[in-house]
């Protein structure tokens, strides 16, 4: 259970599991999309942004 501010009622809702519609991992982090009270689909950006993958190669 989180809380959210919605941008279409305008309202800060608990947003419970039951109203969660999807999780997906993004190079910006976790986005959370779900479903307001009101009806509105909202989505939250949440997490670390995923860890770079580049090589570095260190001078001796």
């Amino acid at each position: 259970m989180f809380d959210h501010h919605c941008t279409a009622c305008a309202q800060r809702q608990l947003i419970f599991p039951s109203q969660i519609t999807g999780v997906a991992n993004t190079d910006h982090g976790i986005v959370v999309s779900f479903t307001c009270a009101c009806g509105a689909g909202q989505t939250m950006l949440t997490g670390r942004r995923k860890a770079s993958t580049e090589k570095v190669t260190l001078a001796a």
